[in-house]
């Protein structure tokens, strides 16, 4: 079984480009050339050496002394909050940053959610001196307001998306709606592991910098390269595609993917796409998508601004698929007292989306010799007001 994406784009039945034709000569064009820049060895020093001296990677691989004690298994926990910016994000945007550059493109657009994939983009437009505009839901504009503030202050438009249900993917369709408009000098910077071939493969090979750490850090820590289980939170996937890279064809590493279920599965009110998502096209891509019985794209809903997305990246699509993950879903209640019991025990404020990931550990046991390791994606600064909030702080 093969889990990565063949020539065409696809994982298994899933992934492609389905794009309107004004977009073609765009996304051709990035096909064509990104695996050949990717590899030249100017762009490896630049994109390692910004890693290095702007993210500060490595992020380290921190043994949860107190969380393994109480569940009684080894945890560590990957620190992607640690980067530059609070995220995992900027992995990402440092890579497709430097691909726009190399492409002879000056003006970038992004789409965001919870604000972190928009900040990362505005901050790395700021480094190299590029126009930037960042698509946002006027919801999520409302629920994520430091990052919005963050994104002007470092340069950024920000332009609310006001139609359908004014999240996520309303604002990836006026990303999409203004790369149609501007198609010779605009890059779009696509945020996860979605959209057309071949963003899902370029994405998770820039995010793919998370397992490499980890296998080199586990060695330093176990004296072994491959952990047990390796758990994290999934909207598009991101993050949960960079923790799994180099792993995905070891079947003796379980996968573990968390979704966000909201209200509640059967709520109506839930972002669970493996469990509720059938096939369909989305922003560019086949893949298991939430959508009524004619096909209409239902709303999600989730607490977290980042994994309220309709559909799941392909490479997550396959996975669920073949079963070489396990997907669990993950109410808001139980994502928000994994998030506080993190800041009790380790001293720790994790992102919404992470403690969904975090949230595992309630849900299923773990061996006490098992080496478990979390995508702990990003840190809580962003989501304080839904914090204090939802526990009357």
């Amino acid at each position: 079984m093969n889990y990565n994406t063949n020539e065409k784009g696809y994982y298994g039945e899933f992934g492609g480009a389905y794009i309107p034709e004004m977009l073609y000569p765009n996304v051709e064009e990035l096909r064509q050339n990104y695996l050949k820049i990717m590899e030249e060895p100017s762009f490896q020093k630049e994109f390692n050496q910004l890693l290095k001296d702007y993210v500060g990677r490595p992020s380290p691989l921190y043994f949860a002394k107190r969380l393994s004690e109480k569940y009684k298994t080894k945890i560590y926990l990957k620190r992607e909050d640690l980067n530059h910016t609070g995220a995992h994000k900027i992995n990402n945007t440092i890579g497709q940053i430097l691909m726009a550059k190399r492409l002879g493109k000056s003006r970038i657009i992004a789409e965001t959610g919870a604000g972190q994939h928009g900040v990362a983009t505005a901050t790395v437009c700021a480094l190299m001196g590029l126009e930037c505009i960042v698509y946002m839901g006027e919801i999520d504009i409302a629920r994520q307001a430091p990052n919005v503030a963050r994104m002007k202050m470092l340069g950024a438009t920000v332009v609310p998306a006001l139609s359908g249900s004014r999240t996520l993917k309303d604002a990836t369709n006026e990303a999409i709606r203004d790369w149609i408009n501007n198609p010779v000098d605009t890059y779009y910077i696509i945020g996860s592991v979605v959209g057309p071939h071949p963003y899902p493969d370029m994405v998770a090979r820039f995010q793919a910098i998370i397992s490499e750490e980890i296998k080199w850090q586990l060695n330093e820590h176990e004296d072994r390269e491959n952990p047990d289980v390796v758990i994290a939170c999934v909207g598009g996937g991101s993050n949960a595609a960079g923790a799994y890279y180099h792993y995905l064809d070891n079947l003796e590493v379980k996968l573990i993917a968390v979704e966000a279920a909201g209200l509640g599965i059967d709520s109506g009110e839930s972002a669970a796409t493996s469990v509720l998502g059938k096939e369909g096209i989305i922003h560019g891509s086949k893949t298991l998508l939430m959508q009524t019985e004619d096909g209409q794209i239902t709303e999600p809903y989730s607490i977290s601004a980042g994994l309220d997305y309709p559909g799941v990246g392909p490479l997550h699509a396959h996975l669920f698929e073949t079963k070489r993950a396990e997907f669990v879903s993950v109410t808001d209640d139980e994502a928000m007292k994994a998030g506080i019991e993190l800041c009790e025990l380790e001293g720790i404020i994790p992102a919404i989306e992470s403690a969904h990931a975090l949230a595992i550990f309630e849900k299923q046991t773990f061996k006490p010799e098992e080496v478990v390791i979390l995508n702990l994606s990003g840190r809580g600064d962003k989501d304080l007001n839904t914090y204090i909030d939802y526990f009357g702080l």
